[in-house]
């Protein structure tokens, strides 16, 4: 296996190897480019060769000091599995190494599983994700759901308001919040508000968490995240025990058992809070986009309703 710098002389091929990538792999919502030397042009291309016949091609772009990213690693397809992308990647590596450079990037789209295994293997990992959409879709979301929209409130099953003030205050502060108003008991719960609440899921969910375990009770977390889903987490003794979110895949895809896990469990939401487990499984429901269930304000008062949660999210 031979691989050297392609010459203008090979032009043809690499033309040919482009028209073929794009006719196997092209599934970007937008038309594909045309297909020119111009898709190459201030970039290293690289023809690896069998014999005297070209199999394959890869070209990408430095960032001397940074790392070298590879747009394109072609190999034709009876060709495939014979070490012609190793041989590619690995010539790129070495001229990295002359530039300094310590690393490598690539793009492989998110349907070509047989892509991501073979990059996988030879040590690549993910670190991020491009994410696309139709711009009608984006301004028809951001008209309806202006910026903002997120709060939240948190429900002790408790009567002793002092011991959650008591909590609160030595919590709240260590998770950068301030403000807190305690208000109740409300039908059997204690109830807190505070910016932080509002604006910061994890610190929501986290100052949850150390009420549970101060006060030995059960500490619900509920409320509307981006104007758009509805969200609670439910913790007993400092443990999540049941976590519901309306739209479970809104801030990205979910692997199945994640999305199944972020449906509410009408068994544990009926022994912590006395909710009719066929109630809960009527209104507790998730769906995957917002636009499929009611309004999150409506949504979140109807839980609210069932779990028997007064002044639920904005008091």
């Amino acid at each position: 296996m031979n691989v050297r710098e392609a010459t203008s002389a090979d032009e043809p091929t690499l033309l040919a190897f482009t028209e073929a990538i794009f006719a196997e792999n092209w599934n970007r919502p937008w038309p594909a480019p045309e297909i020119t030397p111009a898709l190459w042009e201030g970039r290293l291309v690289l023809l690896a060769e069998d014999g005297d016949r070209a199999v394959g091609y890869a070209f990408g772009e430095f960032q001397p000091g940074q790392f070298v990213h590879v747009n394109i690693v072609y190999v034709m397809p009876e060709h495939r599995r014979r070490g012609v992308a190793k041989a590619l990647l690995a010539a790129f590596a070495a001229r990295a190494r002359e530039q300094g450079i310590e690393h490598m990037s690539l793009d492989v789209a998110t349907a070509n599983e047989g892509g991501r295994d073979a990059w996988r293997r030879l040590g690549f990992s993910e670190w991020a994700r491009r994410l696309t959409v139709p711009l009608e879709r984006l301004e028809e979301r951001v008209a309806a759901r202006p910026p903002g929209g997120s709060y939240a409130s948190l429900h002790v099953q408790t009567d002793d308001v002092e011991a959650v003030q008591a909590a609160v205050a030595k919590y709240l502060p260590r998770l950068g919040g301030s403000g807190a108003w305690v208000d109740g008991p409300r039908n059997g719960w204690v109830v807190m508000y505070a910016d932080l609440v509002n604006r910061d899921r994890r610190a929501r969910e986290r100052l949850a968490s150390e009420l549970s375990n101060a006060t030995a009770a059960p500490v619900i977390a509920i409320g509307v995240e981006q104007g758009a889903v509805v969200r609670y987490a439910l913790f007993e003794r400092g443990s999540v025990v049941d976590e519901y979110q309306s739209v479970p895949d809104y801030f990205g895809p979910l692997p199945p058992g994640d999305v199944v896990a972020l449906s509410a469990n009408p068994t544990v939401v009926s022994r912590l809070t006395g909710a009719e487990p066929a109630r809960v499984r009527a209104v507790v429901r998730t769906a995957s986009s917002p636009e499929e269930l009611p309004p999150p304000d409506e949504l979140l008062a109807q839980i609210a309703e069932v779990m028997g949660l007064e002044g639920a999210g904005r008091g």
